[in-house]
């Protein structure tokens, strides 16, 4: 890896595209950051539950705020990366954004009718779907990571089974939690094809910035208000912004390219514990005890995946 993908700046050209969602053993930086980010998005749940403006302007202005403020680090910093780029070169970015639009339309409601604890652990199996788009495209998935995988998807399953409630509410909070994941995984997986080309400032702000203005165009039509908060509302806003939106998610945009979704997937999955354990501070949501051995089996998974090293994509027949 080269010291300006190290940095943040442009990848590596001609990598093969199937190496694009591949498991890549992180190095030391990787993994401060992934934990930084972790415990970034780990607000996000927890704190979204503690605001009264609608979710869509919750999506809405962390996605505008954080276009924002990557803004200048872009004009600024890596301004000759936009040299020779074309404006096919961000389709990439701009579906990623719309894949962020759908998993914040679908995740954040289901916070209001089912428990954080189990909205986040569904949300949170991403790396099912990025695992299953890697195995279509070719790539080989060593033992390990599929062990891996399967254990901490089961931890993440048995805290939201502990918090499962016989409501059609809760039923339907799950569903969507589920189907957040799902478009998070599209997320991932588009990020990474973007992340090739482009430095995190310039993909991030792109991906956001489509984000805010799909989610904007879906509040319209919807009849949901941007703005006319309390100011308790616009510092909730602005703390899930900076947790979740700078620390966690461009965190995990940079770290992206180096380590593959399907590592940062997992390691998001270290969210459901982070979030039970805010939720028990800001909500006084006490988690049972049932969701103890979920988030062990969530933390050891991670650990697998992650030694499980860089997979090779499947050779082709003779």
């Amino acid at each position: 890896m080269s010291d300006t993908a190290a940095a943040g700046g442009t990848l590596q050209q001609g990598r093969p595209a199937s190496q694009a969602w591949a498991v890549h053993r992180p190095g030391g930086r990787d993994v401060g950051l992934m934990a930084v980010a972790v415990v970034g998005v780990s607000f996000s749940g927890p704190l979204t539950a503690m605001v009264t403006a609608s979710f869509l302007a919750i999506a809405f202005w962390r996605n505008a705020a954080g276009a924002v403020l990557l803004l200048p680090v872009l004009l600024l910093r890596e301004r000759s990366t936009l040299h020779g780029l074309r404006a096919r070169q961000l389709g990439s970015s701009v579906v990623a954004g719309l894949f962020l639009a759908a998993h914040f339309a679908a995740w954040l409601p289901s916070l209001s009718m089912t428990t954080v604890a189990a909205s986040t652990a569904l949300v949170t199996t991403t790396p099912i779907w990025t695992a299953l788009a890697a195995r279509v495209s070719g790539v080989h998935l060593p033992g390990r990571v599929w062990w891996g995988l399967a254990l901490a998807v089961l931890g993440a399953a048995l805290i939201a089974g502990v918090d499962v409630t016989v409501s059609w509410t809760a039923l339907a909070g799950d569903g969507l939690a589920l189907l957040g994941a799902i478009c998070a995984g599209g997320y991932m997986l588009a990020g990474a094809r973007a992340r090739e080309r482009l430095t995190t400032s310039a993909y991030a702000v792109v991906c956001y910035s489509t984000c805010a203005v799909a989610l904007a165009v879906a509040a319209v039509v919807a009849g949901v208000p941007l703005a006319g908060f309390s100011a308790r509302d616009w510092w909730l806003i602005a703390a899930i912004t900076f947790c979740a939106q700078l620390l966690g998610h461009t965190l995990l945009n940079l770290v992206l390219s180096t380590v593959g979704p399907t590592v940062v997937g997992l390691a998001v999955l270290l969210e459901v514990p982070g979030a039970l354990l805010v939720a028990l501070v800001l909500l006084d949501q006490v988690p049972p005890l049932l969701a103890l051995p979920g988030m062990i089996a969530v933390v050891v998974g991670v650990a697998l995946v992650i030694r499980g090293g860089r997979p090779a994509p499947e050779a082709e027949p003779v």
